[in-house]
């Protein structure tokens, strides 16, 4: 009797020992997921690890080892986990995210794009992994096609501020410049703080002619970072490019700045009447203040008629005349 109970003791141990493992595992599986969503990948390693250990076909213990090392930079070691997670079930959205990822930081273009494809297959709806395939595709110079997944990637975070930015370089480097203003005046109404946003609104507008409002652009770069050495040429450069003319019906002499030196005052430039600003182009050389020269007016000195000399020489000039007249009678 005590020998049947003993077995069938034993017998309910070895049915329960796999549900044991199963959920241990689970727990380290667990915590390895919240290591990774608090930026501790070096401990989620550990944790997946022994979740492995105790479950090697743990589909997301795999998956989120690949994460954690994507985490730590070490790319290849990320898509070793990455094909395995999914080895064990292919459509695993975040095996296919962390393959992508690193096949991307890898430098192997193409198959990152391939894998994003893959990825949004499953889940359409993740709008960073849209971006990171834009950057993909301008790296294989596939320009349309890193527009529309840059696109994607706003559309589904309109308030992603450098997908705004990466959109409107890609914009202006195809010539489409009003389309790249677009999507940076996206951008800076988003942020007001982002220097790297405005001096490339600023380049635009320098494309677009609009000098004056490039300047500014670069200004507001330089008030957030005094020390932008690309807004600071680029202001420079777009202030050498703004000489305005007020005009109404005639030349109006106004305080120009040049960067080739001082204006010649003498010299006449004449200037067309119209009723609109004509910006004028000027060389690329260090800015510098011109300084605004006086001309000196030709003034005439004029006597009135009735000045105090005047009368004075009339009074003797008649008393002369009476004393030669009384002298001449005598």
């Amino acid at each position: 009797m005590r020998q049947k109970a003993f077995i069938f003791v034993l017998l309910v141990a070895l049915l329960l020992i796999p549900s044991v493992y199963a959920e241990d595992a689970q727990d380290w599986n667990t915590k390895g997921q919240y290591a990774n969503t608090v930026g501790d990948y070096a401990n989620a390693i550990t944790y997946f690890n022994n979740a492995l250990a105790l479950d090697a076909n743990m589909v997301s213990a795999l998956s989120g080892k690949a994460v954690a090392f994507n985490g730590l930079g070490k790319y290849s070691d990320a898509l070793a986990s990455a094909q395995q997670a999914l080895a064990f079930r292919s459509g695993d959205a975040d095996a296919l995210n962390a393959e992508a990822y690193a096949l991307y930081n890898l430098g192997r273009w193409n198959e990152s794009v391939v894998a994003y494809s893959q990825l949004f297959k499953v889940q359409p709806n993740l709008p960073a992994p849209y971006c990171i395939q834009a950057d993909a595709y301008r790296q294989l110079n596939q320009t349309a096609n890193a527009i529309a997944s840059y696109n994607s990637c706003t559309n589904l975070d309109p308030s992603n501020i450098m997908a705004w930015n990466s959109l409107g370089l890609i914009l202006m480097d195809t010539g489409r410049y009003q389309d790249a203003l677009a999507a940076f005046n996206q951008g800076t109404s988003l942020t007001i703080t982002n220097a790297t946003l405005w001096n490339n609104k600023g380049v635009v507008l320098t494309k677009l002619n609009q000098y004056q409002d490039a300047v500014s652009a670069f200004r507001r770069a330089l008030n957030i970072d005094s020390n932008y050495t690309e807004a600071q040429q680029n202001l420079g450069n777009a202030m050498g490019k703004v000489q305005v003319f007020n005009i109404t019906g005639v030349a109006t002499p106004v305080t120009t700045i040049s960067r080739i030196g001082t204006l010649n005052p003498a010299t006449t430039v004449p200037t067309p009447i119209a009723t609109v600003p004509v910006v004028q182009e000027t060389t690329q050389a260090a800015l510098t203040e011109v300084p605004v020269t006086t001309i000196p007016v030709v003034t005439k000195t004029t006597y009135s008629p009735l000045s105090p000399f005047t009368v004075f020489g009339a009074i003797i000039g008649a008393v002369g005349i009476i004393c030669i007249t009384k002298l001449s009678k005598k």
